[in-house]
């Protein structure tokens, strides 16, 4: 990303932050577009751009569909359920409908005739005592993130989900297949391998001020240089958080669109058919660890046991269970936190005054020297923790 757009374009771009109409602020888009000179620095962003343009005017035809009491596209909005939302993606006919109609209760259309599905198809797969959403994407296709069919949805629903399933045919080239599905998601802005830095604006209301959190490095630049980028670009009520290692081109990227990772495991089909075990060594050779690779036959439900562990894994959860004061046994259905969370963010999935009035906690747990201990709120929890939190 250039850092020498001219003043009156980034000048412009402050005026598409804080147009609310979606029609004049399709016009401002198209405006800072022709005030973007057009050379090869400039080519990713424009590129972003015009993919937000895409989704804004898809956006405004489907609003006014649903005025005139009319609908032309599927819903591609899903609420997400369970302990993590999981986008099932892939090219057509590698087998998406087969795995969730083999791994959950779904009535979902099985067939052979290329793009069949049309719309997302949420699922609930239960593993242990923890439930996963599955939803099924439809098929992308090379052009998907430039808006073709309904690729820019699709891949919308990838980048708010918690994690992905990239699956591909082993009879029939799967490492086409996955490099077309990470060429798409990559020019989505959505990674499956973790960067190595973090930029993340949130734009606040006017008299907030802009405050800057420094949780890594920067690799080419300071902070005073970090706050006159953003400045330029009239951002002067915001929060931005800056983890990892991070260019002052990474932060210019992040003012247009950051980017998202979601962990990810590549679902290796028909495992069954002839040549699959061929595909499958060059598979794991290009894969080469970035992602876990489950080797499965949907059609005769072989490998699947393995995706359940292995999803938990990758998403990085945790199972908490609760106890209340006086009960000799602790709820079977646990709270399902990220590693990492603590007695405060268990407090807060239960009732938010949990926290307001919380006196201390009791935690059972097979790494503590003795069970129960008495906990704070900053205590860090780990998965099969038992806890009793008493109030005020």
């Amino acid at each position: 990303m250039p850092t020498n757009l001219p003043p009156e374009a980034k000048d412009k771009w402050a005026e598409v932050e804080a147009t609310r109409n979606p029609k004049e602020k399709l016009q401002r888009m198209q405006e800072f577009l022709s005030l973007v000179p057009q050379h090869k620095g400039t080519l990713k962003l424009r590129g972003q751009i015009k993919k937000k343009m895409a989704v804004l005017r898809r956006e405004m035809e489907e609003r006014k569909q649903k005025r005139a009491g009319s609908r032309s596209g599927p819903k591609f909005f899903i609420e997400k359920e369970g302990a993590a939302q999981v986008a099932v993606l892939g090219v057509t006919n590698v087998g998406k409908s087969c795995l969730l109609s083999a791994l959950t209760n779904a009535n979902v259309l099985v067939s052979p005739a290329p793009y069949t599905t049309r719309e997302p198809v949420p699922a609930v797969m239960s593993y242990e005592d923890v439930q996963f959403q599955l939803v099924e994407v439809p098929a992308l296709m090379e052009g998907s993130a430039d808006g073709r069919a309904w690729g820019l949805q699709s891949l919308a629903l990838a980048r708010n989900a918690d994690g992905l399933l990239l699956m591909v045919d082993l009879a029939s080239d799967p490492v086409e297949q996955l490099r077309l599905v990470l060429s798409e998601l990559e020019k989505a802005r959505v990674l499956v391998s973790k960067p190595r830095g973090r930029v993340d604006i949130d734009r606040r209301y006017m008299g907030a001020g802009l405050r800057i959190i420094l949780m890594g490095k920067l690799m080419d630049s300071t902070m005073r240089e970090v706050e006159a980028l953003l400045r330029s670009y009239r951002i002067g009520d915001a929060l931005v958080k800056i983890s990892g290692e991070v260019t002052l081109d990474e932060v210019e990227d992040a003012i247009f669109e950051s980017t998202t990772y979601r962990p990810a495991v590549v679902v290796a089909n028909k495992l069954d058919l002839p040549g699959a075990m061929g595909g499958l060594g060059r598979l794991e050779a290009f894969v080469a660890g970035r992602m876990p690779v489950v080797a499965v036959s949907c059609e005769k439900h072989a490998g699947l046991e393995r995706l359940g562990p292995v999803l938990f894994s990758v998403l990085d959860v945790i199972r908490v269970y609760t106890k209340e004061p006086g009960a000799r046994e602790a709820s079977r259905h646990p709270f399902t936190l990220r590693r990492g969370a603590s007695i405060a963010d268990l407090a807060r999935s239960i009732h938010g005054e949990f926290v307001e009035n919380f006196a201390f906690a009791k935690v059972w747990s097979e790494r503590l020297v003795f069970s129960p201990q008495k906990v704070g709120l900053g205590f860090v929890l780990d998965d099969g923790d038992v806890v009793e939190i008493h109030v005020r």
